[in-house]
């Protein structure tokens, strides 16, 4: 089991690099509204789909043989938007996120700063059964945040 755990974060950590991260292109909506994120490795599917913008709500799976094996759902808010736009979070995340997944992992426990903004993660939990935020500062005030949790599927 310990050997397909890291395989299965592996696989995530390189599909979240592929996807948002890495500017992915959209693959077909599956729901109405939805913009949807796919990547395919050997016998490993994960789709990333979200609604919104600014202010965004979304789900990735993680499927393995075409059946469902991991889960995480997501909300993210811009609290201050007089002191950070979409395009200027979408910027940190992309740099903080690469650097988090540099490491072969994706859940909290990580900081970067480049002086006017700092990016955090926290979480609880690991691969199999976790709960955490991300959060922006801009200047010492936060400006941004998101809500994740989630695990395996069984």
């Amino acid at each position: 089991m310990p050997e397909m755990i890291d395989r299965l974060n592996d696989f995530i950590v390189c599909a979240k690099a592929a996807t948002y991260i890495g500017s992915g292109l959209e693959s077909i909506s599956c729901r109405p509204g939805s913009h949807d994120l796919e990547f395919r490795e050997g016998n490993y599917r994960y789709l990333d789909s979200y609604f919104g913008a600014a202010n965004f709500i979304g789900e990735e799976v993680a499927y393995y043989e075409e059946k469902p094996v991991w889960a995480m759902n997501y909300y993210d808010c811009i609290l201050v938007p007089e002191r950070i736009t979409a395009q200027e979070t979408g910027e940190i995340l992309k740099k903080s996120l690469s650097l988090l997944y540099k490491e072969n992992r994706f859940l909290g426990g990580f900081e970067h700063s480049d002086g006017r903004d700092k990016y955090q993660d926290t979480n609880n939990g690991d691969l199999t059964s976790f709960r955490g935020k991300e959060w922006i500062e801009r200047e010492r005030i936060k400006v941004y945040e998101l809500i994740y949790h989630g695990g395996l599927i069984k």
